[in-house]
């Protein structure tokens, strides 16, 4: 990344978490459009939640996938979270199991405690209330 994108990246972040959004987007698409999955991550936020821009679902769904497949565990669960609920993408409990765990095997304690919930709930998977309690306690939870 050139100078000139990390400075970018710095400021749209910044706008990002003072919750600057209409500022953030201009500064974070660039770096985005270069494979940045940070920034793709909150531009998928923003696209999600209509946070300084109209809602849009498949600008969400784009972003989304794109910085979980590159691994960002944050992005992974945010797809998970998508698939589970049906929210930008249809409902797909299979596929939100796949990136929860990618994220939960990252240590994302919101991840493994989601898939806690779903393998006790038989939510996509079968109910294994041992997968269950393997989820939960690594989320902290005894």
């Amino acid at each position: 990344m050139t100078e000139n994108h990390t400075m970018s990246l710095a400021s749209g972040i910044a706008a990002f978490e003072s919750k600057q959004f209409s500022r953030a987007l201009p500064l974070l698409t660039p770096i985005a459009d270069t494979g940045n999955a940070d920034a793709q991550y909150r531009i998928a936020i923003m696209y999600q939640n209509g946070l300084g821009v109209v809602r849009n679902e498949l600008m969400a769904f784009k972003w989304m996938s794109a910085a979980a497949k590159q691994g960002l565990g944050l992005a992974q669960h945010g797809l998970g979270f998508m698939y589970m609920e049906g929210d930008c993408i249809p409902k797909d409990p299979h596929k939100a199991i796949k990136w929860f765990t990618l994220a939960a095997e990252q240590g994302l304690a919101g991840s493994q405690t989601t898939l806690g919930m779903m393998y006790e709930q038989g939510n996509g998977v079968p109910k294994d209330p041992d997968r269950a309690k393997h989820w939960y306690r690594l989320a902290g939870f005894e």
